[in-house]
């Protein structure tokens, strides 16, 4: 089944983001945070992949447990860091025996200590060297890759980067997540530039919920995102954290629904393992899954 059935025809694609847990209270909480955003109707899941696979089994169990428990489908986060060709062949065939529909297939950051990304003996390079690998190897999966409407940090330029991503798409990806982002103009004008270069796969934005300046600072020092005039200052002139979770999640309201109002297929959302920001945002937005 292909990640792009989700979106499209009248659907509007909602799908939700989770990591492993490293606790097992964490994991408990965890499985209450999945059941609360549950009625929402994702079409989807995914979960992600700890720096060179250090949760491997940990993202199969997780991924494996929300489809048994809710019947929907999930997709599995899986990076070339660390891993040669016949361990990324190992841990796809797990996830296919645990009934896993899709892959999120990244090239992935470099290891803590590395300042540049190096394969090890025998792995892959680049994330659309890992699609090609799935979609010949192990063509029932639905796969979906990054974009990054604010250019990737490594990119020597924008049409570098597009370049690269046309790359995974042409290689099988059937689906595009945004790195998160708080200017939807910077999206939309991603967007264009997708449809100019010929990406003609389904442009989903990545959205990360705004709760503190602090949480702001340290998600623009990892990924560089442009801030909206004013965010960050009303964040900082909060009194308390209540106030400044209520600025959080009315930008991230508004950011929302103009990128639903924009024509946008679906968001995904990077729910930080908790739902109760996410449903706050998500009750207060119009738009119907299917």
């Amino acid at each position: 089944m292909k990640l792009s059935s989700h979106y499209g025809d009248g659907r509007f694609g909602l799908s939700f983001e989770v990591f492993p847990p490293k606790t097992p209270k964490g994991l408990e909480a965890l499985r209450g945070h999945v059941a609360e955003l549950m009625r929402f109707k994702p079409g989807f899941m995914t979960c992600t992949y700890g720096a060179g696979g250090s949760t491997r089994d940990k993202t199969l169990d997780i991924t494996a447990s929300i489809r048994r428990d809710h019947g929907i489908p999930v997709a599995a986060h899986l990076t070339c860091v660390g891993s040669t060709v016949d361990e990324l062949r190992n841990y796809l065939s797990e996830a296919r025996d645990l009934g896993i529909e899709y892959i999120v297939a990244l090239r992935g950051d470099p290891p803590e200590g590395q300042e540049r990304f190096e394969p090890v003996d025998g792995g892959l390079s680049y994330a659309n060297e890992l699609v090609t690998l799935i979609r010949h190897e192990y063509s029932d999966f639905g796969i979906a890759v990054a974009a990054y409407p604010e250019t990737h940090q490594e990119a020597v330029s924008a049409d570098a980067d597009l370049k690269n991503l046309k790359r995974k798409v042409d290689a099988g990806a059937d689906c595009v997540i945004t790195q998160l982002f708080y200017t939807n103009d910077d999206f939309f004008r991603f967007r264009d530039r997708c449809a100019s270069g010929g990406i003609i796969a389904p442009i989903v934005p990545g959205v990360l919920p705004v709760t503190s300046a602090g949480q702001l600072q340290r998600v623009i020092s990892n990924c560089g995102a442009n801030l909206p005039e004013g965010l960050f200052r009303e964040l900082g002139d909060a009194t308390d954290d209540a106030m400044a979770l209520d600025i959080g999640i009315a930008h991230t309201v508004r950011q929302a629904q103009e990128l639903i109002d924009a024509g946008v297929p679906g968001l995904h959302v990077y729910v930080l393992n908790k739902s109760q920001t996410t449903s706050a945002i998500l009750s207060q937005l119009t738009f119907e899954t299917h």
